[in-house]
């Protein structure tokens, strides 16, 4: 992680985010199954001058929804690909689930092989 004066290690931010920071920052990952790469993408644009906190977890949001599209459109030139769409979709769902409890809990969260492409 690149050094920050927002983030104080790793998984802690270096304040306590408000129940309305934890809130957006809830649905910038749960907003994801409804709507990819929109919500995430709304949610920053709104809040990241308001709290580096919604900014931080929207942001995570965005690149792994992007991440996933590239998989996903990677995986659909090939036929044996297509075959492999569903555990993409499962490790998905799973990681957006793990993102929003960290969320919930005020922890920062990163996504595992995602490509950073929103700074």
């Amino acid at each position: 992680m690149q050094s920050n004066s927002y983030v104080q290690d790793e998984y802690q931010p270096n304040y306590t985010p408000t129940s309305d920071e934890k809130t957006l920052a809830i649905l910038s990952h749960v907003l994801t199954l409804v709507a990819p790469i929109l919500a995430p993408l709304i949610i920053y644009l709104v809040k990241k001058d308001e709290s580096k906190y919604v900014a931080y977890h929207a942001k995570e949001s965005l690149n792994f929804q992007i991440t996933l599209m590239i998989a996903i459109i990677g995986l659909l030139i090939t036929v044996i690909g297509i075959l492999f769409i569903w555990i993409i979709a499962i490790a998905a769902f799973v990681l957006v689930i793990v993102a929003t409890i960290r969320a919930s809990e005020g922890t920062l969260y990163k996504y595992p092989f995602t490509l950073r492409l929103i700074k």
